[in-house]
């Protein structure tokens, strides 16, 4: 029997390489353009435990240091371009915590 590949992702806090169900991806729906191609309204950005959104996605590990140093050096700011706001970092936050107390 095949073995199945399981898909690897690039940490924003620490930048290691992990498979990708070890990691919490973080989603930048697209934006609604009209007729011309003129946006109007910026893609909203959350959390995706699933995997399946459609949009933008960047991935951190279920570490807070990951957490922190990826908030530290604005990297999902950069790998969005936009700013991003602070309950996306507190709903992170809770998922990460309540990942560790397992």
């Amino acid at each position: 029997m095949h073995k199945r590949r399981i898909p690897m992702r690039m940490c924003a806090g620490c930048s290691e390489m992990k498979q990708k169900p070890e990691l919490v991806r973080v989603v930048k729906a697209p934006d609604q353009k009209d007729d011309v191609g003129n946006i109007i309204t910026v893609g909203a950005v959350s959390l995706d435990l699933t995997g399946k959104k459609p949009g933008r996605g960047a991935y951190v590990c279920r570490k807070t240091s990951c957490l922190k140093a990826a908030r530290k050096a604005r990297r999902l700011e950069r790998a969005f371009s936009c700013q991003i706001p602070a309950e996306v970092y507190d709903r992170l936050e809770e998922e990460i915590l309540q990942y560790e107390s397992q």
